[in-house]
């Protein structure tokens, strides 16, 4: 990739990675932004064309086939980019003045080899400005799921299953809050620090943050744009970065102190290294993924915290059968389709699949099935999923309950902070746009004799 001086230009490269190759939107991003020579102000515009139009690439298509001669899919595809940089300036980005916005696409679009479709570019884009003074210039059908899916750019399947499962009204709520560039959360090392410690450290260095209701080691990032690694107190252990909804699951664990517990899916051990804190580092935890390159991440991370309680066990745990019985807790954090976290993966809305759903069901049960079997009796395990689809949450459960009497649902206590996320059913739900963190489904399950 060139050295690049342009947030436009290198929006356009690191666009034509993602769409091409199916690159990840940060890990394109990333590599971009470190081969490119940008003032700070061009990576943020950088950061917010590529985010922001990779969610919003089903809008700005629809714009595209509306206000065009040729459909969006019908384009050339570095003009199809070229047209919805541009018009994700117009429509999304009030700050940019209209001229600035079509004369930089315009030019972004003649040194790029469309020298004799700049006219249709520089058309297209004031089409949309002059219609955008009298009324919004995107047409929505009169179908709830095609209209919310062309206004928010999500793929129908997935509006149809949170309108079935949530409602129109909390769907529409979710697409407005999974569309908003999302906030970082820290979790504090209660071993190394306190929370009002790294508070007062970073109002000193300029860094705004401010707590998470209901929790108890969270801080959330409200402003401040230096890098995780270069913030005060990261290289000393005193906090990891680890969004508030995940922290809620390791509370619901209960760890205690001497134990043993085993972490099913631990990479990349954000709540392996969260049990270790919550019981004082004192006890056995086995923190098991079959993916070597992000248990690494863990390791990396065990060392700044400075933990010595985690071991580590590279495999597949539905293969595991020596840990039968030995575990006090376990916690399965299922791999899940991930649509409580769609404002973190952009790209996530669509690529994935109902079909691929279907696979990670039947691995949920497998997974669920074998780690069950490490419980000792009276013993503790917790299920996670970062998604809000109930075929991978509440049908897993009760098909496990179902096929296993002896086990059962433990509410979180009355006096615990973890009500304000409980249902009738005993399980935790987190709706992205009611609790302001990642959507998430917990659930506590108790061994019986």
């Amino acid at each position: 990739m060139q050295t690049l001086t342009n947030s436009r230009q290198l929006s356009l490269v690191v666009l034509r990675e993602i769409y091409r190759r199916e690159a990840y939107t940060d890990v394109a991003l990333d590599q971009g932004l470190k081969k490119a020579n940008l003032s700070n102000v061009e990576r943020n515009l950088a950061t917010e064309l590529v985010y922001g139009i990779v969610r919003r690439q089903r809008t700005l298509d629809a714009l595209i086939d509306q206000l065009g001669k040729k459909k969006a899919n019908q384009q050339p595809p570095d003009l199809r980019i070229i047209l919805q940089i541009g018009l994700y300036q117009l429509r999304y980005l009030t700050q940019i003045p209209e001229s600035a916005a079509v004369n930089t696409t315009v030019d972004l679009a003649k040194k790029n080899g469309f020298t004799q479709l700049s006219g249709v570019v520089n058309g297209l884009l004031r089409a949309y400005a002059r219609l955008a003074k009298q009324d919004d210039p995107l047409i929505l059908s009169v179908d709830p799921v095609q209209r919310l899916g062309i206004l928010y750019s999500f793929p129908d399947w997935m509006i149809k299953l949170w309108i079935e499962q949530l409602g129109q009204e909390t769907t529409e709520s979710l697409c407005e809050w999974f569309n908003q560039s999302p906030l970082l959360d820290l979790r504090i090392n209660p071993l190394k620090t306190t929370l009002k410690k790294v508070q007062e450290t970073f109002l000193e260095n300029g860094i705004k943050v401010s707590p998470v209701a209901h929790l108890p080691q969270a801080l959330r990032l409200i402003s401040g744009s230096r890098s995780i690694v270069d913030l005060p107190g990261f290289e000393q252990g005193w906090f990891t970065v680890q969004d508030s909804s995940a922290q809620l699951v390791t509370h619901l664990l209960g760890p205690q102190i001497g134990e043993t517990i085993i972490d099913a899916c631990a990479a990349p051990g954000g709540k392996t290294t969260h049990i270790a804190e919550l019981m004082e580092d004192d006890g056995i935890i086995w923190a098991c993924d079959r993916s070597a390159s992000r248990l690494k991440k863990l390791q990396e991370n065990q060392k700044r915290l400075n933990l010595r309680s985690i071991r580590i066990l590279t495999g597949d745990s539905r293969q595991f059968s020596q840990f039968l019985e030995s575990a006090d807790r376990v916690l399965l954090d299922a791999p899940c389709s991930g649509l409580g976290t769609l404002h973190k993966r952009p790209d996530l809305r669509f690529r994935q699949t109902p079909e691929r759903i279907n696979e990670l069901v039947q691995l949920q049960q497998e997974l669920l099935e074998q780690t069950a079997s490490w419980v000792k009796p009276k013993g503790i395990l917790v299920y996670a999923t970062c998604t809000l689809n109930s075929v991978e949450n509440e049908r897993v459960i009760e098909n496990f309950l179902k096929r296993h009497p002896n086990w059962m649902i433990q509410p979180p206590s009355v006096d615990s902070f973890l009500t304000v996320f409980a249902t009738e059913q005993g399980w935790l739900k987190v709706l992205p746009n009611r609790h302001q963190m990642d959507g998430f489904f917990i659930v506590k399950l108790v061994k019986g004799l």
